[in-house]
């Protein structure tokens, strides 16, 4: 329903229901969605909406597209689980989903009642209203919807919106005295409006109060220039009242004398404070919430919580007329934590009650803390809380004052006792970080080394505390060079290189104290999952290392911040993983190298006898052979769990040959054929196959590397390099026949013959994988017999002997059957579609496509499954069923991209040109074709690049 929507125009159209966000394809249909966003349940006519797409030089079937459009984005919005959001009402059509719901509303409505504040002179909390709103802004609105006609003034309205509501904050900021951080972001604003007055007025103002009485009048000097350059007029006279203040040094320019009615304990603001833009709009509108007056903000070491929290103390003074307590617990520190009776006699001193007077019993010292806290607006902000028992007598008795608490533990226990609300913050973006390095160093400096700097960032990981070090350095020596500091980050050891001299608080030393704090089981943990290469893992790897069940000690790191859980794995921050493998040289007796790869060995057997029951060739020995294994025996089950570990295939193989393990290493790249066989992303195969080939080459094992050649070559055709696979190909019958291994002399013959099949030199594919059959025949390999048959078929049915070629696949067939091979039965089947096809025979074809599609579709092998829908799309384009044809296609299409095959991508996009022109959609089919083209540049193919064009020309042709 239109209840469970939110609607997103303040920045990229975005649609987000209960199933995530909704896919809308296109840029008017992006349009579309949003201006019955912006009508706000008000349905809107066919006129207007023609004329929110196209403007004033609409296409003859604008309406007709419009329909379409409407049809598309209903359909999509369905699929999300959104059936009922846009619905047909006279005049038209309209969104079904409240005001609330649509984030342009939202901020209009937050900004109206901040503006209702700042004129009540409720300073602080009007700017804290108009944070929130300005929050909810994620770029340009309408970014990537191209509004034309009243759209585009909507768009123009929207950004002219949030100006003035920029502006309207620091008016408020300004007030509130904070003239410095104003000074900086208003000249930023600046830059792209030079003649905007209000912000000239505002900036003025800042720079006079700064004392840069000077400066406040060259602005002004300057604003007048470019009005009258650009329209012949001066500042208006509520500028030039101001000019003429700051001439006269005007005493009621400046800022109003701050008023203490209370402590002001919160320390000095951390400098250069940039990002954090969601968890400050977060803590903003706790400020007005009588329900939630606790705020936990979690996360590592080093993540900026204390200078975040100080931040925003800072910004809502104004807010707590009682003042404002600080106090650290060093919870961090056992050793040194404070206990909660020490922690109530600061805070009581802090609200000025004399030493003598401060009970010693925690009962008396909590009732006289709730006592002097009863509905007094104070803000209590407690750095570096350990535990949650730590915390529990500081809370403020009363909704009037409110209690900010960092830690690097989550503190959820927090949420039984009192409504809180918890801010767990991660890294900064790079956008954020490339921020904080042009404040500490200068824009200029970043500008004239982008590259570096964003390099500088990325090795930082984002952590704040890494990147202020950094810039840091940079700061202290202005002839040091980004790039050259990039360089030493990148190469050195990068936990060294990020410290200060003089400055005990370096990333080593804050890790080392989170490091201290862990239990010995989970510093033993970390340690050992500091040695995995990968970038997530699971509690079944953990379990395996560690040799115990990992699940209380995977807790108490997640809870620290020292992994993170995304759904069921786990990953590091890049340099909290950098200090987790120090430890485990430093102090790990024994290496877990062996353990590591063993328990990879073990599943990747494990999951090649199922969904590669024929690539038999290799039996791991196991030193650590694993207790439990993380899968059943079902396809689809080992298939989701290696989708997991795929991004750490790579990486454990690399980590095998780096450490010396060249066995396994060669080994686990074999055992991993068959998952890159069902799922594609053949270049991390080809990367795969490098790295066990140069381990098996390592050994001297000719064999090992027969089978290396072989799996490099198999890549190699999957990524249309064939004469490279057949390089590897005749390197696989080197080593094969130098051991006497005739299976894998077959083997090699017969990928040779696929790899000519693709070149279309199909009579050497037959002449090879004739040569292949004979040899399997004689050495009883029923498989490789099984191959060879299925390529004679479908070299044969290319050159058009159809009777041949179904001869060869229907014994295939019976081959594959007789195994119980369901993914070979489904190729063979294939290969029989394809020759009914070529012969012209449809529904046979449209039978066995359909057989091969429920197999392929059964266990889970997504690649051939594209493969199978295409035949099926072309196969209904011949019987004139465009419709079905299209649904078929882009099914293939989406897959082909899922699995990364720019190949295949572009062939079914070609052919979903074609369906599109049959279909009556011209546009459609030249986007799709003019894609297509476009793929070819990266993975040419002179056969089917003149398919395209030629597809293409008939878009172009006029029409009878």
């Amino acid at each position: 329903m239109g209840a469970d929507a939110e609607v997103r125009v303040l920045g990229p159209v975005e649609v987000v229901g209960p199933d995530g966000p909704v896919p809308l394809a296109g840029s008017r249909q992006r349009a579309l969605v949003a201006m019955l966003a912006l009508g706000a349940g008000v349905p809107l006519g066919q006129d207007r909406l023609v004329d929110a797409l196209w403007g004033d030089d609409p296409p003859r079937t604008a309406v007709k597209t419009l329909h379409s459009h409407v049809a598309r984005v209903r359909q999509t919005l369905a699929d999300s689980g959104l059936p009922d959001l846009l619905v047909t009402r006279e005049p038209g059509y309209a969104l079904a989903l409240a005001r609330t719901a649509v984030d342009a509303h939202r901020f209009d409505d937050q900004v109206g009642a901040a503006r209702h504040r700042l004129a009540a002179g409720e300073h602080a909390s009007a700017a804290a209203g108009f944070r929130a709103a300005l929050a909810l802004w994620r770029g340009d609105p309408l970014a990537d919807a191209a509004p034309a006609g009243w759209a585009a003034d909507e768009a123009a309205r929207l950004r002219e919106a949030r100006l003035a509501a920029t502006e309207d904050l620091w008016e408020a900021e300004l007030a509130l005295g904070r003239h410095t951080a104003a000074v900086g972001e208003l000249d930023r604003l600046l830059v792209g409006r030079p003649g905007r007055e209000r912000l000239v007025g505002l900036y003025m103002l800042a720079l006079y109060r700064c004392g840069r009485h000077a400066d406040a009048l060259g602005a002004y000097q300057r604003l007048r220039t470019h009005l009258a350059d650009e329209l012949g007029v001066d500042p208006g006279p509520e500028l030039q009242r101001r000019y003429t203040g700051i001439l006269r040094r005007d005493p009621a320019l400046d800022p109003a004398p701050p008023t203490v009615a209370g402590p002001a304990q919160v320390p000095a603001a951390v400098g250069h404070f940039t990002g954090r833009a969601d968890a400050l709009a977060t803590l903003d509108e706790l400020v007005g919430s009588p329900e939630r007056r606790i705020a936990v903000l979690s996360g590592p070491a080093g993540i900026g919580k204390t200078a975040l929290a100080v931040d925003w103390a800072h910004r809502v003074t104004g807010t707590f007329g009682a003042g404002q307590l600080f106090l650290d617990l060093r919870g961090h520190d056992p050793d040194t934590a404070m206990a909660p009776a020490e922690a109530l006699g600061h805070l009581l001193r802090g609200l000025g009650v004399a030493g003598d007077r401060i009970p010693s019993d925690l009962a008396d010292l909590t009732g006289l803390y709730r006592s002097l806290t009863h509905a007094r607006p104070l803000l209590v902000m407690v750095d570096n809380a350990g535990d949650v028992d730590q915390v529990l007598p500081l809370v403020p008795a009363t909704t009037a004052g409110f209690l900010l608490v960092t830690s690097r533990q989550r503190l959820a226990a927090l949420g039984t006792h009192h409504a809180a609300a918890f801010v767990g913050l991660d890294v900064l973006s790079p956008g954020d970080g490339l921020a904080l390095l042009r404040r500490v160093i200068g824009a200029a400096r970043v500008a004239a080394e982008p590259d570096a700097a964003a390099e500088v960032v990325e090795l930082c990981g984002g952590l704040p505390l890494a990147l202020r070090i950094a810039a840091a350095k940079l700061a202290a020596d202005p002839d040091q060079t980004i790039g050259r500091l990039a360089a030493d980050l990148g190469t050195g050891d990068r936990l060294d290189e990020l410290s200060v001299p003089g400055d005990s608080r370096s990333v080593r030393t804050v890790f080392a104290s989170a490091y201290r704090a862990l239990s010995p089981d989970a510093a033993r943990l970390l340690r050992l999952l500091g040695t995995h290469p990968g970038p997530t893992f699971d509690a079944h790897l953990a379990g395996a290392l560690a040799g115990a069940d990992p699940r209380a000690g995977l807790a108490e790191l997640a809870a620290a911040h020292l992994i993170v859980p995304t759904g069921d794995r786990y990953r590091f921050h890049d340099l909290i993983r950098l200090y987790a493998a120090e430890c485990a040289r430093r102090d790990e007796p024994d290496s877990p190298a062996e353990r590591l790869l063993d328990w990879y060995l073990a599943v990747a057997h494990a999951a090649n006898k199922v969904i590669g029951r024929a690539r038999d060739r290799v039996t791991p020995a196991l030193r650590y052979p694993p207790a439990a294994l993380p899968f059943g025996d079902g396809h689809a089950e080992i298939l989701a769990y290696l989708d997991g570990e795929h991004a750490n295939m790579t990486p454990v193989v690399r980590h095998a040959v780096e450490h010396g393990h060249d066995t396994a290493a060669w080994q686990l790249t074999y055992l991993l054929t068959g998952f890159f066989e069902y799922r594609g992303q053949w270049s991390d195969r080809v990367e795969l196959c490098r790295l066990g080939l140069a381990a098996a080459e390592r050994l001297g094992d000719a064999f090992a590397a027969g089978l290396m050649y072989s799996t490099l070559g198999v890549a190699c055709v999957e990524l249309r390099r064939f004469d490279d696979a057949l390089d590897h190909l005749r390197e696989t019958l080197v080593r094969m026949r130098a051991v006497g291994d005739h299976r894998g002399q077959g083997v090699a013959l017969n990928n040779m013959a696929v790899a000519y099949l693709g070149l279309r030199r199909f009579a050497d594919a037959v002449d090879v994988a004739g040569e292949a059959l004979e040899g399997h025949r004689a050495n009883g390999h029923a498989v490789g017999v099984a191959l060879a048959l299925n390529n004679l078929g479908y070299a044969h049915a290319e050159l058009g002997h159809t009777a041949v070629a179904l001869a060869h696949l229907t014994e295939a067939l019976d081959i594959s059957r007789t195994l119980g091979n369901a993914r070979l039965e489904a190729g063979v089947l294939n290969s029989i579609g394809q020759a009914h096809l070529y012969a012209g025979d449809l529904p046979a074809a449209l039978d066995r496509f359909g057989r091969a599609l429920a197999a392929r579709r059964r266990i889970g092998d997504r690649r051939n499954e594209a493969e199978t829908l295409h035949l099926l799309g072309l196969t209904h384009l011949r019987l004139d069923e465009p419709a079905a044809a299209l649904e078929h296609l882009s099914a293939a299409e989406a897959i082909s991209c899922d699995v990364g095959d720019e190949h295949f991508e572009a062939v079914v996009r070609n052919s979903l040109g074609a369906a599109r022109l049959r279909n009556g959609d011209p546009a459609g089919a030249e986007r799709d074709l003019r894609r297509a083209l476009t793929l070819r540049t990266r993975v040419p193919d002179p056969h089917e690049e003149a398919a395209i064009r030629a597809n293409l020309a008939l878009i172009s042709s006029p029409r009878p």
